[in-house]
């Protein structure tokens, strides 16, 4: 788990993304704070489409910690009898960072979006494309094309 930056506005706006060891895209959210509660809001919508990770990278950034190690505290209350392993290593994050970018490849010549709604409809459909081009989606014979088309109507 990660997150980027992107501009709206002329501000500094978040995308946080999750992805599996084998680089397939779980989960992404465009937030205007990079705070506890952005966090709290990222992991509750990961977890929800994806079940509870048995391990999860992140980098320095404390919200992020602080968020995870109240969701472990949450989990021993309700009698749960495993924790979700926090690591802070350097070098595995490296998958995410190198997933990265793509999105701030075209992201850069955009030089920013003008509307945070703007911002999050186009980042959906970047990661959308970016998750058929990985071959993620079930094809069935369809074209790239035909899937976007299928997922967007």
């Amino acid at each position: 788990m990660d997150e980027t930056y992107i501009k709206v506005k002329g501000k500094w706006v978040y995308n946080y993304r999750a992805i599996d060891k084998f680089g397939k895209t779980l989960d992404f959210m465009l937030s205007e704070h990079r705070d506890e509660a952005a966090a709290t809001a990222f992991f509750s919508r990961a977890i929800g489409n994806n079940g509870f990770p048995d391990r999860v990278v992140i980098d320095k950034c404390g919200a992020n910690l602080a968020r995870l190690q109240n969701m472990n505290c949450l989990l021993i209350l309700n009698g749960w009898f495993w924790l979700i392993e926090v690591l802070q290593v350097k070098y595995l994050n490296n998958i995410i960072e190198q997933d990265h970018r793509f999105i701030k490849k075209l992201t850069r010549q955009m030089k920013g979006f003008k509307s945070f709604i703007s911002a999050s409809a186009t980042l959906d459909g970047i990661e959308v494309a970016h998750m058929i081009r990985k071959r993620q989606f079930e094809t069935s014979g369809q074209s790239a094309f035909q899937q976007f088309a299928a997922l967007a109507g």
